[in-house]
């Protein structure tokens, strides 16, 4: 037994129940084998071991009043998992299906995924299974004073600096930093996502989705292909699905498909723009569900406990959640002739999906690099935080264009074509893995 296989078994022992975390794990360890053996110092200072083990997991209780004058109790998190390359950085997600083993593997993959940017920052992520639907605006905010009475502890902004995620949007995050405001007394960049009114940044909303329709292009372009009049199947109607389908019809292909967990809408001509800013009211501000928008449309068919992964497209996009796209799903898009996935969400491809897309010469861009506009526009967000700026849309979306170029540049800086395709799984994985692996070689101990 090598020493990658050997540190996957102990990880199956200490993290037995920890499934996505294994995923995660293995899914890097895969690729990282020929560079781990070439480095002696990579096993005298146990890079593995450092690089399975998180930093600290920070558990706690969020009690909090409801509006009928019960008191209630979450659970929450906050994985701080490794900060060689900076202060940790991560999301906070309220969600129901919030347990310490999808925080670990998002901490983990925000490792890889921070590495790749280019960017001063560690991986990170929380977030607690309180969940905000069908709550009122009175008890969100005493539940994020609450969170954020605990979390505070430890947060700021050359330690931690949290940002928004499913379940934490612009009032969310507005909640969670008037608090820290009033706690700490001090106005900085300790938290990223607020609105552009009060020392947030433009494009924050649109940056995961903007970000991997701009990487789709570097990917195509890589492979002497383009985005016009592509045809392509998302899932999701969050604001990455969302953003990620409107970049992609300014951009010239066909979005014929949107989701949500119910189902999914089929448009057989495309999704408009003016149908998407439709979708966008219906589910955030009126909280409807996506069969409501079929029932007022009767053009558009809803197909009712289904995905989208069996019609015919150019290029699958899955933006909703982990392990939503199975081994039967892949090989639909297989067989209708898919020639790109690229994954919106974080790591929505289950391992035997991943494997049956790349044994049919399928491109596949993993979500490490593909939906990295969000931390990349976190750390634009810090910067402007920290001069005391403001940049205008404009400039943050150019700005984002070129991140999510130099993204692209170091992905495919340590592997080349094989079959005239890129492995992008492998690229992004060694890229980060050395970066980290070095650092922690450089520090000795961190």
């Amino acid at each position: 037994m090598n020493r990658i296989e050997k540190v996957l078994e102990d990880l199956k022992q200490n993290h037995s129940y920890d499934k996505n975390y294994q995923q995660a794990v293995r899914e890097v360890f895969e690729d990282i084998s020929e560079s781990y053996d070439e480095h002696e110092d990579y096993k005298k200072f146990n890079v593995l071991e450092v690089l399975t083990e998180p930093d600290r997991i920070i558990r706690f209780r969020v009690q909090w009043l409801g509006d009928d004058g019960n008191y209630y109790v979450n659970r929450a998190w906050r994985v701080q998992f490794n900060n060689c390359l900076g202060a940790y950085k991560g999301g906070i997600r309220f969600h129901k299906s919030v347990n310490e083993d999808t925080l670990k593997f998002l901490a983990f993959e925000q490792c890889f995924k921070n590495a790749l940017t280019g960017f001063p920052m560690g991986g990170a992520k929380g977030g607690s299974d309180f969940n905000p639907k069908n709550k009122s605006d009175a008890e969100i905010l005493r539940f994020c004073h609450a969170f954020m009475d605990e979390l505070q502890r430890y947060i700021g902004p050359e330690t931690d600096v949290p940002a928004g995620d499913i379940g934490v949007g612009s009032k969310e995050i507005g909640y969670l930093f008037g608090r820290y405001l009033k706690i700490k007394n001090k106005y900085n960049g300790a938290i990223t996502g607020k609105s552009p009114n009060y020392f947030g940044s433009c494009v924050r909303e649109e940056a995961t989705g903007f970000g991997c329709i701009y990487f789709l292009e570097e990917v195509l372009k890589k492979h002497e292909l383009d985005l016009k009049n592509k045809k392509l199947c998302v899932s999701g109607s969050g604001n990455v699905a969302l953003f990620a389908a409107q970049k992609a019809i300014e951009l010239g292909s066909k979005v014929l498909t949107v989701s949500d967990s119910d189902g999914y809408l089929y448009f057989p001509d495309g999704i408009t723009e003016d149908e998407i800013e439709y979708i966008k009211t219906l589910k955030f501000k009126n909280k409807r569900r996506l069969s409501d928008f079929a029932l007022e449309n009767s053009n558009f068919k809803y197909h009712s406990d289904e995905n989208p992964w069996g019609e015919i497209c150019d290029i699958a996009a899955p933006c909703a959640t982990q392990n939503e796209v199975k081994a039967e799903d892949a090989l639909k898009l297989a067989n209708n002739g898919c020639k790109v996935v690229i994954e919106g969400a974080n790591m929505p491809l289950n391992d035997d999906a991943v494997e049956i897309v790349m044994k049919n010469k399928m491109i596949y861009v993993p979500g490490k690099i593909a939906n990295a506009g969000g931390v990349a526009i976190s750390n634009l967000e810090r910067t402007q935080n920290a001069q005391f700026l403001q940049w205008s849309f404009s400039e943050v979306d150019e700005k984002l264009k070129v991140v999510m170029s130099k993204i692209h540049k170091n992905a495919i800086a340590l592997v080349e074509k094989e079959n005239g395709i890129i492995n992008y799984k492998k690229g992004a994985n060694l890229y980060g893995f050395k970066k980290i692996a070095d650092a922690i070689v450089s520090f000795g101990v961190v």
